[in-house]
């Protein structure tokens, strides 16, 4: 079977719109493996808030790699 990437995005992007945490978090993953750090970051901080800690240690690993700052990831934590 044939790998649909953007309808895999697709269906992530409808599930992370009715809440699904680890969707939202997925959506990130791509977003920061294409180097769309700032768009990645907003996906994490939304899941993170929500609860996800995959995405809070997401935003802890881009926070030491210089993607976001250190008020962001305060504003994740606090968020979780």
């Amino acid at each position: 079977v044939e790998e649909d990437k953007p309808r895999g995005i697709h269906h992530w992007q409808q599930a992370a719109m009715e809440g699904d945490t680890e969707s939202r978090n997925k959506l990130g993953d791509v977003e920061y493996d294409n180097g769309n750090y700032q768009i990645a970051l907003q996906h994490y901080m939304i899941s993170a808030k929500l609860g996800y800690e995959k995405s809070l240690n997401s935003i802890k690993e881009m926070f030491k790699e210089g993607h976001a700052t250190k008020a962001q990831y305060a504003e994740a934590l606090l968020g979780y």
